[in-house]
């Protein structure tokens, strides 16, 4: 068993290497930050009691599905705000009030009443296709891509395991896109 000084030790040793690689990999020092913490995190949570010559091992294979997952929840942020930019065409689906509510109603209420219309036919689907979910998929890609919460963090308010999580996520995007692309919304 590793004591909290060889711990402390091995972490500020690795810190380094393990940012510019993480850096490397996702080209967002402020992502790989986030990467190297929550890694450093899940090691000194989850392997502290084990010996410190495991550690390296530990915190390489931590450290790689930590920038997995961070690639996995981009591919899915991407796909879902190019999804709901349907909803205000012409808007710029990265920026920071895109994906919000607020936005989505503001929009319906603009000035064109073309445009009224449109959003509020396109929000009425979204809508329709949310509400198909079974409660537990709802729930679950809700609090995930809507809230933005990790795995770890759904998994904690719905009271499941994060491997349930994963898998109401999964197939909540699969019925979605397969509603919406019968409803000829395409992405």
């Amino acid at each position: 068993m590793a004591t909290p000084e060889e711990l402390s030790t091995f972490l500020a040793e690795v810190e380094r290497r393990a940012f510019r690689q993480a850096a490397f990999a996702v080209r967002d020092d402020q992502a790989a930050l986030d990467i190297v913490q929550d890694s450093m995190f899940k090691l000194a949570e989850k392997y502290a009691d084990r010996p410190a010559s495991e550690h390296p091992m530990l915190f390489q294979r931590i450290l790689q599905n930590t920038i997995r997952d961070y690639f996995r929840r981009q591919k899915v942020r991407n796909y879902w705000t190019t999804a709901l930019s349907f909803i205000a065409p012409g808007q710029d689906p990265h920026s920071e009030d895109a994906d919000s509510i607020e936005h989505v109603q503001s929009t319906a209420e603009s000035d064109d009443p073309v445009h009224q219309v449109d959003a509020s036919q396109r929000m009425r689907v979204l809508q329709t296709a949310l509400e198909k979910l079974p409660l537990r998929q709802r729930e679950a890609f809700l609090l995930r891509y809507w809230e933005e919460m990790d795995t770890a963090e759904t998994a904690k308010v719905m009271g499941c395991s994060e491997g349930s999580v994963k898998t109401h996520c999964s197939r909540a995007v699969h019925a979605l896109s397969k509603y919406l692309e019968s409803r000829g919304v395409t992405l």
